[in-house]
């Protein structure tokens, strides 16, 4: 066998090997790997009352799991039809824990479990005695009901509650600004739509649980069309966080999907036309896929589970890999093995390697575990992406059949470069003239308001305001916190705060509020009341007395004595005996249970006067939350320590590139550019009015690092005219694959990824020019 056989047959061998270890290191990772979506994981430790409440309610407050649904486009009587059967068939999925259309005010309000602790629930008891003469005066007026057209509602109640006190608790725990009903459920003021509130099983950051309920709604809304007429065409609308969630990630899937498609395309062409090879494109993706499914196994061996985020934003970090194979393949040249051309390249590597590891480890100390996650994602990436290019690539690559350091195109375009000036006031002014932009251009320079970074389009956010105003849900900025040891602390302090509130509704301060305790009071309470009922003996005298000249027989209310005997010797109700009850979704939301303390929350309707509250309201322990406030100051927090991080690797960065280069002229060439592209890139987002985010600071150290390897790449060319011309190739192919991944993505309506697109996309473009204009060594010979 010829060395040229054997050496076929090594490649083969090896490029089959690397696929097989590719493929079973997907198929492991794809089995095992634990993808979550708590978006909590990439905000910082919450500190203040309202940072914790908020973080609380974003990955699994009952407000996360709230949809509105309306339905419309039929008469009303058809709407309501629809909606009755649409809640019957939530009720059968297991996506869903509750839906509500305001068909409860009946029977259906107090649970049939739940009915012989009405008396512990109701106030009815702290006023008046369960005596004969209320009962006489109860019984009297039940008579005069059974002759009015209420009789069919009231009848069923009679022998197990005489007092009516089911319905009394129907109407009390009715919400305080619920819609209308019309044909027995909700409809909006206009009469036209049919509303519908369900709580959702998923937590609001499980976008998978979100979607799987989601997809049970539609199916609920499918079914319901069955028995209705062919006149019925009724539209379901969904709103809500999950329902946005949905409708996020359906966008943001779709748009990757042709961005991926058109970022290969164009990929493969670039690099098809650079190298006239087609393994050059193929190979070159080898790298770049070990790189990605190394960060993958570190973040999962390292963390519970791997975030969404890290897994999207990581792959775009470690697109900066893509470079190393590039800057390989541009060297190879004939006479000259690609083992010694990788070996001449790789201190030059290494260093930018290194470099773009100690920034993105700074993240490491950053107190937050997304930032830790994506840290450990790109090191591990980067760091296998450079060692499959050293040690593994050139093993696969023949002997190059051309060089392009004889391209006539790039001497001409070098000869072009080397007559421009070389730039050094130039540079000092550019920079002073970027500072003066960023530090004077008019607008707002950091976005705090985490609401303008959703991709939700203004007229669906204003149509979920519409649809909370419609069923009365309160203000989701402004509400009241009371904290303590546990739930039954919180309950009681709640019910001391209500008189207050109520004094405070009739100054005007505010429209309307409710609390926990007002469907569940405290224990003590309970257990007061419980106190208060008669017992079997005495309640039956009374009973006997009250029901003298009555056309009632004297054992009709049988149930009624059973029901308050249970009563008088069950436990008191906690928050967990209302689970699967309509009370379930108004007490979760408003009383929060951790390990170790408990919140009592009260939701606020028409705050007029939140000074006057919060004053009214403290010496009682309550403390006014604003959470739009408490996000600004989390993401303020985040940035701080972002701000840190970025800080800290600037100044190692510069302290390797030093141990690099030894030179100080040679590190000022290699550093100034970076420094200036990024002061550049400030200024633009500035005069564009753009207002800074977390993830334009985060793809400045992307573009920072971009910028580093052409200038250290530059650098290494040093004076010799083939190597410059090498360079220029391998940098001009790297600017042009990464432009073209970036500007794509700043193209795009998810306000994130075109936060990361414009950002890079500009930091290549000034990153290419300075680098060239400073970073480059004159030649000392001609090109041949």
């Amino acid at each position: 066998m010829t060395d040229a056989g054997t050496r076929t047959r090594s490649r083969l061998a090896l490029l089959v090997a690397w696929l097989l270890v590719l493929a079973v290191a997907g198929w492991l990772l794809g089995r095992g790997l634990k993808v979550e979506e708590d978006l909590r994981r990439f905000l910082p430790t919450p500190r203040t009352p309202a940072q914790v409440l908020l973080v609380d309610e974003l990955g699994e407050g009952p407000g996360s799991r709230v949809l509105l649904l309306a339905l419309s486009g039929a008469e009303p009587e058809a709407l309501a039809a629809r909606s009755q059967a649409m809640r019957g068939a939530l009720a059968t999925y297991t996506e869903i824990a509750l839906a509500a259309n305001g068909d409860s005010g009946g029977l259906d309000a107090v649970p049939v479990h739940l009915r012989p602790y009405r008396y512990l629930l109701s106030p009815t008891l702290d006023t008046q005695p369960l005596d004969a003469a209320f009962l006489r005066d109860e019984l009297e007026q039940r008579v005069q009901d059974l002759g009015s057209p209420a009789a069919d509602l009231v009848e069923p109640l009679l022998a197990s509650d005489p007092t009516l006190e089911t319905l009394r608790l129907a109407e009390r725990w009715q919400p305080a600004n619920a819609p209308q009903r019309r044909h027995g459920v909700w409809f909006d003021r206009d009469g036209s739509q049919a509303l519908l509130l369900v709580q959702t099983q998923a937590a609001g950051f499980d976008s998978a649980g979100q979607q799987a309920a989601v997809a049970a709604i539609q199916a609920a809304f499918r079914a319901s069309a069955q028995d209705a007429p062919e006149s019925d065409h009724a539209r379901l609308e969904m709103s809500g966080p999950g329902a946005f969630a949905v409708a996020i990630r359906d966008r943001t899937e779709r748009e990757m999907r042709w961005i991926g498609t058109a970022d290969t395309i164009g990929l493969l062409l670039l690099l098809g036309l650079a190298y006239r090879r087609w393994s050059i494109p193929l190979l070159g993706a080898l790298p770049l896929a070990s790189g990605g499914l190394a960060g993958l196994g570190a973040v999962a061996l390292l963390f519970d589970g791997v975030h969404g985020i890290t897994i999207a934003f990581g792959f775009t970090l470690i697109g900066v890999a893509q470079d190393y194979p590039i800057h390989f393949f541009s060297h190879l040249r004939p006479g000259q093995s690609p083992r010694a051309s990788v070996r001449a390249l790789w201190p030059t590597l290494v260093t930018g390697v290194l470099s773009t590891c100690i920034a993105y480890a700074t993240f490491l100390f950053s107190g937050v575990e997304g930032l830790k996650q994506l840290a450990v994602f790109t090191i591990a990436g980067l760091a296998v992406a450079a060692a499959s290019t050293r040690w593994l690539l050139p093993r696969l690559v023949t002997p190059a059949r051309r060089d392009p350091a004889h391209s006539l195109l790039l001497a001409r375009l070098w000869r072009g470069v080397e007559r421009l000036p070389r730039p050094r006031v130039a540079l000092a002014v550019i920079a002073a003239l970027a500072l003066a932009v960023i530090a004077f251009a008019p607008g707002t320079f950091w976005q705090n308001d985490l609401s303008k970074l959703t991709p939700v389009p203004p007229a669906d956010l204003a149509r979920d305001a519409q649809l909370r105003a419609e069923l009365g849900a309160p203000d989701v900025r402004f509400m009241l916190a009371m904290q303590g040891a546990d739930a039954e602390a919180v309950l009681q302090a709640s019910e001391r705060l209500a008189p207050m509130l109520a004094r405070l509704q009739e100054d005007g301060v505010l429209d309307g509020y409710d609390l926990a305790a007002r469907y569940l009071p405290s224990v003590a309470t309970q257990r007061a009341r419980q106190a208060a009922l008669p017992d079997t003996p005495e309640l039956q005298r009374s009973l006997d007395t009250a029901l003298l000249d009555l056309p009632f027989r004297g054992d009709a209310f049988a149930p009624f004595v059973e029901d308050v005997a249970i009563a008088r010797a069950a436990e008191p109700l906690t928050a967990n005996d209302l689970a699967g009850t309509p009370l379930e979704l108004a007490v979760s939301g408003l009383l929060l249970q951790g390990p170790e303390h408990a919140t009592a929350l009260v939701s606020l309707t028409g705050l007029h006067d939140p000074a006057a509250l919060a004053a009214a309201v403290a010496p009682a322990g309550a403390q006014l939350l604003d959470l739009k406030q408490a996000s600004e100051s989390l993401v303020a927090q985040w940035r701080v320590r972002l701000l840190a991080a970025l800080a800290v690797a600037a100044l190692l960065l510069a302290g390797t590139v030093w141990l690099a280069l030894r030179a100080p002229r040679r590190v000022l060439r290699v550093l100034a550019p970076m420094a200036l592209s990024t002061l550049l890139i400030l200024a633009v987002l500035r005069v564009m009015g753009v207002e800074l985010n977390l993830f334009h600071l985060v793809s400045l150290i992307l573009a920072a690092g971009l910028g580093l390897d052409y200038a250290l790449f530059f650098d290494h060319a040093g004076d010799d005219r083939d190597e410059q011309l090498r360079t220029l190739h391998a940098v001009i192919v790297c600017s042009l694959t990464t432009l073209l991944v970036f500007s794509l993505l700043a193209l795009s309506s998810i306000p994130v990824l075109r936060a990361i697109g414009g950002t890079v996309a500009l930091g290549v473009l000034f990153n290419f020019v300075l680098a060239l204009l400073v970073a480059r060594a004159p030649a000392s010979r001609p090109a041949p």
